[in-house]
């Protein structure tokens, strides 16, 4: 009996829209004089009412009503998305129709019809009219819930947005949920859109009898902490877990409920970001012309999201990129139309090593705050590129620094990074440099403060592990990690944004801001984790079996097993509770401009040995291998030696020799 129900709901489901409608209305030509009936049954306590002075009604209701059903909408309205406007449509219609039954029977003389008649009309034309679409509805639901080829899923979360999952899922050809569980214990055993809700100890059982392979957390409203427990707790079970969009996501209009992803790593590492000091957010920001460098970037672009969001007069987008400049433009175009804010947007495109573009810039566009986020970062490429990498990261830095100097600029805001303190590698160390060029800059004085901001990795940016994991999971396996034992600290992109932003405000010139990154994490143990958490097991000598197996690879160029946050013990809080001062030996600014001359005649002749021994001569700790093989000198070398008239004549020009 029940196959032949579903097949005959499939093929209704299956018909033409017009159909449909025409089948919907001859369905409420049968309940309407049906209704009618049941009001007279009710009114006189018999199955046979007496209906003789009243059986003309049985034919004007339904010409009367079906017009009005029409005319509130009802039969526009699609019954696998019914929701509450179908309920006003059924509520406004059948109304209407109870009145129009009245006028029409005291314009037939019926004087004799019973007042409770048309009341009790109401009432079974609402339960005849709404019961029908309603069962429909549900058989529609069960059809799809039943449905082949559908992953039978168990949703973790019973409240608001759990039921809203659960409606969404009903008609997705991917997910059939099957279950809820949830920690409150007041809703274990109920039902919520007809699934029963479950304690989290019966996922075991579920898993086993259901052939559950996936549970999908809804629970957008969750703190990070109890996300992250929870993720713990799932983690030995074999299913893969996703998760609807975070509250941030939902408000901001970037996802909607019904939207599955895989779990988002702030869920693994992240916290609970701390409430931030608007006066400080607002302090460098508010009312002001704010210019960013590497704007397009992945922290650049955060911060000018969060700026634009403060109320500047104006705002620069400094990039070298030009598609990357393009996205991010749009982006925030598009962001400030809806808003209807009235921010001036300057997009340009130009390279921090261009002084005089810069210094035309900030002075023609009157810049108050710069944050200087322009840098090449990976620490592979800067070690094959060393040259390029110095004189990005450090001689550009000088060179966008002296611009805002000579134009006046209030405040100059240095992104850096962790591999600066002892680093073993070009990134870091160029990195090091430019903190110093900065705090040279502060120590000769001038109108210009400048600071800058350290921390760790950032989640989610370009060249993060963390997508280059989940690819691998992926693709089978096998996950690569460098080495059994490194760490690194991590951070959310907006969450670092936003202390860049309040520690910029409290410069007074030449610190070292270093943010709070919480506790270092092995990055072995997060493959681990994703690799568990997308549904599978890890392939070990433990488990021989497993799905997925841990590939090491041996550390790159330039690469240490941990990362400090700053030089020394001469550390001091500040007044936000995530942002640290941390005051560093630094060099005069006689001595900074010497090693700054020589990184720019070292990178004139090519000679990037010198430019390795500025390094080392400059910042304390740098701890490398030696000069590696800058690939660009390499191909010079190469084809030095068939002697073409075009690197004759660059090598002939140079009055010193290359070192190599």
């Amino acid at each position: 009996m029940n196959s032949i129900v579903f097949n005959a709901a499939r093929r209704l489901e299956a018909l033409p829209r017009p159909t449909k409608r025409l089948m919907a209305i001859a369905t409420d030509v049968v309940a309407l004089p049906l209704a009618l009936w049941s009001a007279f049954a009710l009114r006189q306590g018999t199955f046979t009412p007496a209906l003789e002075p009243f059986w003309w009604l049985f034919f004007v209701v339904p010409v009367l009503s079906v017009p009005v059903l029409r005319w509130s909408g009802l039969y526009r309205e699609v019954l696998r998305y019914m929701g509450p406007q179908t309920a006003i449509a059924v509520l406004k219609g059948v109304t209407l129709s109870a009145v129009l039954l009245c006028m029409a029977a005291l314009l037939g003389g019926l004087r004799e019809l019973p007042r409770s008649v048309p009341i009790l009309y109401w009432l079974m034309a609402l339960l005849y009219i709404g019961g029908s679409r309603i069962l429909f509805r549900a058989l529609l639901q069960t059809l799809h819930r039943r449905a082949r080829g559908r992953e039978p899923v168990v949703i973790y979360g019973a409240g608001a947005a759990g039921a809203q999952l659960v409606s969404a899922l009903d008609l997705s050809p991917d997910y059939a949920p099957v279950a809820l569980i949830d920690d409150d214990r007041s809703l274990w055993g109920s039902l919520v859109r007809g699934l029963k809700v479950h304690p989290p100890a019966a996922l075991e059982q579920l898993i086993e009898e259901a052939g559950i392979r996936h549970v999908l957390l809804a629970l957008p409203t969750a703190s990070r902490e109890r996300r992250r427990a929870i993720l713990q707790w799932l983690e030995p079970f074999p299913v893969h877990v996703k998760t609807v969009p975070s509250l941030n996501d939902l408000a901001t209009g970037r996802a909607e409920l019904g939207d599955i992803r895989d779990i988002d790593i702030e869920d693994l590492l992240g916290r609970d970001p701390v409430a931030p000091d608007q006066g400080l957010l607002e302090a460098c920001i508010r009312g002001k012309n704010v210019l960013v460098t590497g704007a397009g970037g992945s922290i650049g672009s955060e911060l000018c999201r969060q700026i634009a969001r403060l109320g500047p007069r104006r705002l620069v987008l400094y990039e070298l990129s030009e598609f990357a400049l393009y996205q991010i433009d749009r982006e925030l175009r598009e962001k400030l139309d809806e808003q209807g804010a009235t921010v001036e947007l300057v997009p340009v495109l130009g390279s921090v090593l261009d002084r005089r573009r810069l210094q035309v810039l900030m002075k023609s566009l009157a810049v108050n705050t710069v944050y200087h986020a322009a840098a090449y970062k990976h620490v592979p490429i800067v070690e094959h590129n060393v040259l390029e990498g110095i004189r990005n990261n450090t001689l550009g830095t000088w060179h966008a620094a002296a611009a805002a100097q000579a134009a006046g600029v209030e405040t100059f805001v240095l992104i850096s990074t962790d591999k600066a303190v002892r680093p073993t590698n070009v990134m870091g160390a160029s990195k090091r440099l430019a903190e110093l060029v900065l705090q040279g800059l502060a120590q000769k004085g001038g109108d210009t403060v400048f600071c800058m901001v350290r921390f760790g990795n950032v989640l989610g940016s370009s060249g993060s592990v963390v997508p280059l994991f989940r690819e691998q999971i992926r693709q089978g396996g096998p996950v690569t990690v460098t080495h059994p034992e490194i760490t690194r600290y991590f951070m959310t992109i907006p969450e670092a944004a936003t202390l860049v932003l309040q520690a910029g405000a409290m410069a007074q010139g030449g610190e070292v801001f270093v943010l709070n990154m919480g506790e270092p994490v092995k990055i072995v143990d997060l493959a681990r984790q994703m690799i568990r958490l997308m549904g599978y097991q890890v392939r070990d000598e433990a488990n021989p079996n497993g799905d997925i197996a841990l590939q090491f690879t041996g550390l790159r160029p330039g690469e240490k097993l941990y990362e400090e946050l700053w030089i020394g013990d001469n550390v001091s809080g500040t007044r936000h509770p995530m942002i640290m001062r941390a005051m560093e030996a630094a060099l005069p600014w006689p001595k900074v401009e010497e090693l700054l001359s020589r990184l720019e005649r070292a990178y004139d002749r090519f000679d990037y040995g010198e430019a390795y021994a500025v390094l080392q001569e400059a910042v304390t700790g740098f701890v490398s291998s030696g000069p590696g093989v800058d690939l660009l000198w390499q191909a010079v070398r190469q084809h030095a030696e068939a002697r073409p008239p075009a690197v004759v004549s660059y090598l002939s020009a140079r009055q010193e020799p290359v070192k190599h």
